[in-house]
């Protein structure tokens, strides 16, 4: 076509020009605007700026939008995954790989996300259409990716819910002492054998079977709970932003008032200072372990919560002069020292556990040693004095035999810390049985818990319902409608992780269907961003939008150090599961613990496809898009949405088929 721009046709692809009320032409000349869309349009709207969607939801202020952020981005790992990182890899010295990858990778990805949002205002799946439509599979595997991690990630806040209901007990908390067998005071054996705490947990929570592959019914109790959280999170994000963003006030902000009273109770404690001792104190000899620096890009990888499409759907939301740098920033920052923060937190109540346990410990040895005269009745009171005694006696006490003596070691206490589901559920609650005024404690920590899952869960269905509803067939029903089908979808699915092998396959979902699918996406974006789109055209975006030029520090994570990192981390996870048979932990009832057990093949098998199915839409659709295999977004003729600007200097440009198809388009309308 004569006069036609070349930058409307690119690779096989026709892109139509978008209104540009400020260009020369048109000043102070209104022209007439044509949309076309046929019966054979576009599966995803496809545009630019706020251009796009006008009618498109907003924030109400800026607090809602960093208040979001904050709640989604900061969230259960902060409490249980960092903690225990942290004591694993060298104590304080674990901050100095973490804050570095933070820096060369988080931070950079962070913005692109963020940026490109606000940019194109567009969720997931129309951002990455419009960048170029051979990049849609990104959207695609996004939603995918985010779909799994929505079904498991409710399910802990079906666990919250339940222990909640059973922490409003006056008379003591259920998982205080080991049940009595038939009412009498003799401890049921496989409590005995293990703590209150993991009975409850495993047998009276989760009922748990003794693998994966036997899991036996749904437990009512856990269908209740699953059913309420899922009714709880649909009537939050039904009417998206407009709903969700005034709960992020509660969510976002209640965590901090419970983590703060934990802070003021626990260093008063007997034990805080040996619990943030051992926390705090570094290992420098472990800055040389590979793994160390591993397990700090991955935490600050998912810690951000990056590649599940809900930070370029909250950027979408922003105004389009945001100045979402300074946004980064600050979420980076506060990200990083509420990790930190609830870390201090953590070690102070476990640091208490530990000297407890050392204590009751020693009084047993004590008792046994009375029994045996091994000693007299005046033991000093003070703890390390008990240790300095003891140690004699228990060199004469192995000596002869004695049966029922422990190993009271503060150490081997303080080392003995859990992750995840353990940290929260079994761990942490021994501690808080021990304070006084239990159930008080109990409430407020896993409505903490609650707050954060929840805050999370809002962020990751919004990335997911954001490209949802950026499909064009479905842009005529009512969100809420929409937001109930995905809902009941996942509950149902969920049915899985409330039987008896429940925990299992979270395990399973957690370790394969929310990591390399993930990793994949991000490392996808940043090529997409950088050199698709273009590292120096995102850059003139960012100037545009905020006023502030990315120097050479983004530059250089941009285009070299955090791709490095993604490659690395991708590499070594795939590595480590094809060199290492996956395991999860089994609770057996006979044993009282729980035992590395192998996934069976079958189930490897389910891992694998929800890694390909969250991953292989990225070379599908760009296939069959290079192709043209898919017959859809490529010109005006299959119906694609198309701008026509005529103004008295462009009616000039419009062809004889232009003007046909306008004709019939009018016609049709007509």
């Amino acid at each position: 076509m004569a006069g036609r721009n070349p930058e409307m046709t690119r690779n096989g692809h026709e892109l139509a020009p978008l209104n540009n009320r400020n260009g020369s032409d048109s000043a102070g000349k209104p022209g007439v605007t044509i949309v076309l869309q046929g019966s054979r349009g576009s599966i995803i709207s496809r545009g630019s700026g706020a251009n796009q969607d006008p009618d498109r939801a907003t924030w109400s202020g800026k607090m809602q939008f960093f208040l979001s952020i904050i709640g989604y981005s900061v969230g259960l790992g902060n409490i249980w995954r960092f903690p225990y990182l942290c004591q694993q890899n060298g104590g304080g010295a674990f901050l100095i790989p973490f804050a570095i990858m933070l820096v060369l990778e988080g931070i950079p990805l962070f913005l692109i996300e963020l940026g490109i949002g606000q940019k194109l205002r567009l969720g997931s799946l129309g951002a990455w259409n419009t960048i170029h439509p051979w990049l849609g599979g990104i959207g695609i595997s996004s939603c995918i990716v985010t779909f799994f991690v929505a079904l498991y990630y409710n399910v802990i806040i079906t666990w919250c819910f339940y222990y909640l209901f059973n922490s409003f007990r006056i008379t003591g908390l259920p998982y205080a002492e080991c049940p009595g067998i038939n009412g009498t005071s003799k401890p049921v054996l496989e409590c005995e054998r293990s703590s209150a705490t993991e009975y409850f947990w495993y047998r009276m929570t989760l009922d748990a079977s003794p693998d994966i592959e036997t899991p036996g019914w749904p437990r009512w109790w856990i269908v209740l709970c699953l059913l309420l959280s899922w009714v709880v999170v649909f009537f939050i994000v039904m009417k998206g932003i407009q709903s969700s963003g005034k709960v992020v006030y509660f969510t976002s902000m209640f965590p901090y008032i419970v983590l703060t009273i934990f802070f003021i109770r626990g260093i008063t404690l007997k034990g805080a200072s040996a619990g943030l001792a051992h926390m705090l104190t570094p290992k420098v000899e472990k800055l040389l372990d590979p793994k160390v620096w591993l397990d700090a890009a991955t935490q600050v990888f998912y810690s951000f919560g990056l590649a599940f499409g809900s930070l370029i759907a909250f950027g979408s939301y922003n105004n389009p002069k945001n100045n979402c740098v300074r946004d980064v920033i600050l979420v980076s920052v506060c990200n990083a020292m509420t990790a930190i923060y609830a870390c201090v937190v953590i070690f102070t109540i476990l640091g208490f556990k530990a000297v407890s346990n050392v204590e009751k410990c020693i009084e047993d040895n004590k008792n046994l040693f009375l029994n045996y005269k091994y000693l007299n009745n005046s033991m000093p009171d003070n703890a390390t004095d008990y240790v300095h005694h003891a140690t004699k006696a228990i060199h004469y006490a192995m000596a002869n035999n004695t049966e029922g003596l422990k190993n009271c070691s503060l150490e081997r206490e303080l080392e003995d810390a859990a992750e995840g589901t353990g940290l929260a559920f079994i761990v942490f609650t021994q501690a808080i049985v021990e304070l006084p005024g239990a159930p008080f404690w109990a409430v407020i920590f896993f409505m903490m818990l609650l707050s954060l899952g929840i805050g999370s869960q809002i962020g990751i269905l919004e990335g997911m319902l954001c490209t949802v509803f950026d499909i064009e067939i479905l842009k005529r029903i009512d969100k809420k409608y929409i937001t109930a089908t995905v809902c009941i979808i996942c509950f149902f699915v969920g049915m899985i992780f409330t039987t008896g092998a429940g925990e299992y396959w979270l395990t399973m979902f957690d370790s394969f269907a929310g990591t390399i699918g993930l990793v994949v996406v991000a490392f996808m974006e940043m090529i997409a961003v950088i050199y698709v789109y273009g590292h120096e055209k995102f850059t003139k975006d960012i100037h545009d939008m905020t006023g502030v030029k990315p120097g050479l520090y983004w530059q250089i994570t941009w285009k070299y150090l955090a791709p490095a990192i993604m490659v690395l981390i991708l590499v070594s996870s795939v590595g480590s599961m094809l060199i290492n048979h996956p395991t999860y932990n089994a609770w057996s009832a006979e044993k009282g613990a729980v035992e590395p057990t192998a996934y069976p093949n079958w189930v490897l098998g389910i891992a694998i496809s929800m890694i390909l199915a969250g991953v292989l839409p990225i070379p599908i659709v760009f296939l069959l898009r290079r192709y043209q295999l898919l017959k859809m977004d490529i010109n005006i003729h299959e119906g694609s949405i198309r701008r026509i600007d005529t103004t008295v200097s462009t009616k000039e440009m419009i062809t004889d088929v232009d003007v046909r198809i306008i004709t019939l388009y009018l016609l049709y309308c007509d």
